[in-house]
């Protein structure tokens, strides 16, 4: 982490302010606490580490206290860590806490308890829809006005003194901050003392659930807005009203409708909303691996997956480039992030590949292609790969084992593309810098790859994901100790722990507004009415059914992080897909792969603007030069598609004739993506590369001879004006 610290010190004021903006507005920049603030939310931090590391290696946790402990230990620490915005959000805010307090107020000394208060409450709205606001207002309504009353003299407390506070301390959490942490801790622990009763009465909910769900629920919205901004809190609220409003809309849509406290109950206080499968898949499986990353990434682990890259690929042709595509699958198989893999790696790999002649914006555009591919390597791959265990009652250990050999092709698609690419241009290898052999670099460092073995191998054992990242994590420990430079003693091991905490905190905040749409959809059942859209509009067409997916899963993620766009869209579309005769685990797959272009395609492409600012580059010239380098993510799904063998689904020989058909089809098609084989393309042997790329990947013996014979034919083509046929003519003279 230092040498990847030194590296962005090494950019530019003005790229470091690119970077730093665009970082914050991909997730919210964190408060700098201090005091007994920065105690309690270390404190919560550890607390919440050491107990899921003790839930996965020692004991279980039951339900409750499984997913409880995880959403309440994150909703504080949002609201802790996590300011509201700007002086109209905090104060919005204030007068939100100001409503809570006088609620909670009227609820124990207005009245004699929060069923009456609710009771009341529902009282005059029945009034109004029947009667009209006029009668409801008219209507002596008990003392309910009185607690309407309250939230003035709340408002004139709160407002004036989180402005002082903010203004005294920014980076201390204001009175409202502190108010809004303690009500949701106080729902979420509502929940969970209250889970087994809950279940009992499932549907008939009584008036003290009902506002606790209504809370809760408002919260975690706020919760998500706070960290990810409001493109995909408005969802969440668009969710909340198509529910609601369902008997008015289109008939296409239209549904019976939803009240919202049945609604606020369904989503909050079952497992089918913010303590449903996000949340489950969170807490049992990612924040451990997300722990086991910091923890790699301190063992000193991370110079390791950037010097040996540079010692195997640094001096071949485009070198440096090669070397951000093995460093990034090394990255990415561990971190869990598109962005913030091309940050770690890119700081180094970016201004390498600039110094060795790529232009900003290819240099910028070639990390993010490669970073994106982590997502499909093992053994983490995000939190999509647990997500689809989950959803597919599949085996971790098995989804591992079908995503190895298209993740290996898609960075061999890159891998190739940057080699033609550098090719076209020119441009070799690093020179004049001492660069040790590989074997070097792999005797003096190979342990640190210890911890990603021994987690393979544990999973494909049989244990448990949280079993295995235990135990990886703990070898990350003892690995370290082997370099005096690299120990981790109690004070590295703390900054592990709360660095890997603060990590979970940007993905766990989206759980309240995935529960929110993943329930809505349940509810209502949205899901089988975007199925049968799907396909009425794709007729018998397979294919057009995956471009209308590849379309829905790119606007989806203009808005959403990558793994909630992958569970979103697979909730919706791969009922539909199913229809078409692809395997379960095929249609999720599919849906996992497309999730992932939001991060390199304009107008969002995060990562790839990420790389544009460490590069220095144009960001839309950027964006649409990385989706020129990640073409194999728009061709997987067609195979997963078309060819059940890539997924390990037929015959020994199915399989093996399917990846053979594969990897050749990749390198021809590189060379396709590229316009360039022995030399540029002209558009006949672009034309003929392009057929023989098709008939390469189509798995059978006469296809494969067919296309290597297009191929060879194009290569005979360019003998005589190829560069290296020109220089040995010259030679010649």
């Amino acid at each position: 982490m230092s040498q990847q610290q030194q590296q962005l010190d090494e950019l530019s004021p003005e790229e470091q302010k690119k970077l730093k903006e665009l970082m914050e507005k991909d997730a919210k920049t964190e408060r700098k606490l201090s005091g007994p603030w920065a105690w309690l939310t270390a404190a919560l931090a550890a607390a919440m580490v050491a107990l899921y590391f003790y839930g996965a290696g020692v004991s279980a946790l039951s339900t409750q206290y499984h997913l409880g402990i995880y959403v309440l230990i994150t909703f504080v620490l949002v609201f802790l860590l996590y300011p509201a915005g700007g002086r109209s959000a905090h104060a919005g805010l204030s007068v939100v806490s100001a409503a809570l307090l006088a609620l909670l107020a009227g609820c124990f000394i207005i009245y004699d308890s929060p069923t009456a208060l609710y009771q009341q409450i529902t009282l005059f709205r029945e009034t109004w829809e029947y009667d009209g606001l006029g009668v409801a207002l008219e209507q002596d309504l008990d003392r309910l006005h009185y607690v309407l009353a309250l939230i003035v003299p709340f408002a004139a407390l709160m407002l004036p003194l989180d402005q002082w506070l903010s203004q005294r301390n920014s980076n201390s959490p204001t009175a409202s901050d502190v108010v809004l942490a303690l009500m949701v801790a106080g729902t979420v622990l509502y929940w969970i003392s209250q889970f087994e009763a809950l279940n009992y009465r499932a549907g008939a909910e009584n008036e003290v659930d009902m506002l606790v769900s209504v809370v809760g629920l408002l919260l975690s919205l706020e919760i998500c807005r706070r960290v990810l901004g409001w493109s995909i809190t408005l969802i969440g609220i668009g969710m909340i009203a198509f529910a609601l409003f369902g008997p008015y809309l289109p008939e296409l849509f239209a549904h019976r409708g939803f009240r919202f406290e049945r609604l606020a109950t369904a989503l909050f206080l079952t497992t089918n909303g913010v303590f449903g499968v996000m949340a489950s898949v969170l807490a049992t499986y990612v924040i451990l691996f997300i722990f086991f990353g910091a923890f790699l990434q301190k063992s000193g682990a991370g110079k390791f997956f950037i010097d040996l890259p540079l010692a195997m690929a640094g001096r071949s042709t485009g070198g440096p480039a090669k070397v951000a595509v093995i460093s990034s699958a090394l990255f990415g198989s561990v971190s869990g992030s598109a962005i913030a893999n091309t940050v770690s790696s890119g700081a180094f790999t970016i201004p390498m590949m600039k110094r060795a002649g790529f232009k900003p914006h290819v240099a910028g555009a070639i990390e993010p292609a490669a970073s994106i591919g982590g997502m499909f390597l093992p053994p983490i791959m995000g939190a999509g790969g647990f997500l689809m265990a989950e959803l597919t009652g599949t085996p971790y250990s098995t989804i591992m084992i079908l995503s190895i050999g298209p993740a290996i092709l898609y960075f061999l698609a890159v891998y190739c593309m940057v080699h033609f690419e550098a090719k076209k241009h020119g441009l070799v290898g690093i020179q004049g810098e001492e660069i040790p052999h590989w074997k070097t670099v792999f005797k003096n460092g190979w342990y640190y790859a210890l911890p990603l073995v021994i987690i393979t191998v544990l999973l494909l054992a049989g244990r448990s994901a949280g079993n295995s990242a235990f135990w990886a994590t703990l070898s990350c420990i003892a690995v370290s100790w082997v370099s005096k430079e690299t120990r981790m003693g109690p004070r590295e091991i703390w900054e592990a722990i709360q660095t890997g905490a603060r990590n979970t905190l940007i993905v766990g905040a989206t759980i309240g507004v995935i529960g929110v749409i993943v329930g809505t959809i349940s509810l209502t059942g949205m899901g089988l009415k975007f199925s049968d859209l799907i396909i009425s509009m794709a007729g018998d067409s397979l294919l057009l059914a995956l471009v209308l997916v590849a379309i829905a899963s790119l606007v989806l993620g203009m808005g959403v992080p990558v793994t909630a766009a992958y569970l979103i869209v697979a909730v919706l579309a791969v009922p539909a897909l199913g229809e078409f005769g692809v395997s379960a685990i095929a249609a999720h797959m599919i849906v996992y792969w497309l999730s992932q272009d939001s991060n390199i395609t304009p107008p969002v492409c995060v990562a790839a603007y990420a790389g544009a600012a460490i590069a220095g580059s144009d960001p839309w010239k950027t964006g649409w030069t990385s989706f020129k380098f990640a073409k194999m993510l728009y061709v997987m799904p067609l195979l997963f598609a078309y060819v059940p063998a890539m997924l390990l689904d037929g015959t020994l020989l199915e399989i093996m004739t399917a990846f053979v058909s594969a990897t050749l089809g990749t390198l021809a098609f590189g060379a396709f993506a590229m316009g360039y084989l022995r030399r540029k393309t002209r558009l006949h042997e672009w034309l003929l590369l392009g057929v023989g790329t098709l008939l390469l990947y189509w798995p059978s013996l006469l296809s494969d001879v067919a296309g290597l014979a297009l191929v060879a034919l194009v290569w005979w083509l360019q003998r005589e004006d190829s560069p290296r046929s020109a220089v040995n003519h010259s030679n010649a003279r």
